[in-house]
This record gives structure tokens, sequence and C-alpha cells, in this order.
């Protein structure tokens, strides 16, 4: 039989069956180990989440461009586009990452409005 350890975000490694493992997985890679509990460093967690919200905004901002140059061609308006444009670029410093405390609320700043369906 091969035991199987987990390594947290800081480097140290603990025997999988010795340890309370967090049932989300999402964020393994804010996992850090203290004593047998393994819980999430929320200044990770929320590094993490943004990181998938600038995976997630990219081709919506690629698409906000493509609108943009047909918007100019045709001289229509192009307001609503910049506004949305600015949401998806300011989506990473939304307040209710910032003051999320625990991994529940983190999932929860999810701006489905803006971002489309939660990956959590």
């Amino acid at each position: 039989m091969v035991d199987t350890y987990i390594v947290d975000a800081n480097g140290q490694s603990a025997l999988a069956s010795s340890v309370t493992v967090p049932a989300d997985r999402n964020f393994r890679g804010a996992w850090v180990l203290d004593g047998t509990v393994i819980s999430e460093d929320m200044t990770s967690a929320k590094a993490i989440f943004k990181d998938k919200i600038r995976e997630v905004r990219k081709p919506l901002l690629e698409a906000k461009d493509v609108e943009l140059m047909k918007a100019l061609e045709t001289s229509a308006s192009t307001t609503a586009i910049a506004t949305a444009k600015n949401a998806l670029r300011d989506a990473p410093a939304a307040s209710a990452i910032d003051s999320a405390d625990t991994i529940t609320k983190l999932k929860a700043a999810w701006d489905t409005s803006l971002l489309g369906a939660s990956p959590y």
C-alpha cells in the first residue's frame, strides 16, 4: 500500500489519512496545515479567486473589444460597451472579495451578472 501525503501552501506535508481535509478542493492552493487540521488561508484563497476572475473575464473582454470595434465602424454609441469593460476590469477589486472572511462568503462574491455562472 502506498501512503498519500498532502502538501500545503507552505510546503508542509502530512499523511492524508491522519489529517482533517476540507471538503471543498477549489482552494487547495490555499491550504495550510495546523497540527492535524488543514484549513484555507483566506489571503491565498482570495488571490486564487481573483485569478479565476481574470481567467473568466479574458474572453469576455475580448468579446467587448469586438463589439467596440463594430460600434466604432458604424459610429454607434460605445458608452455601454465602455461601461461593461470597466466593470469587468474592476471585478477582481470587488469589496465583497476583500470583506469575505470564510470560503463560503468568498464563493458568494462571484458576480454572476457580470462573469456568468460561478465555477464554484
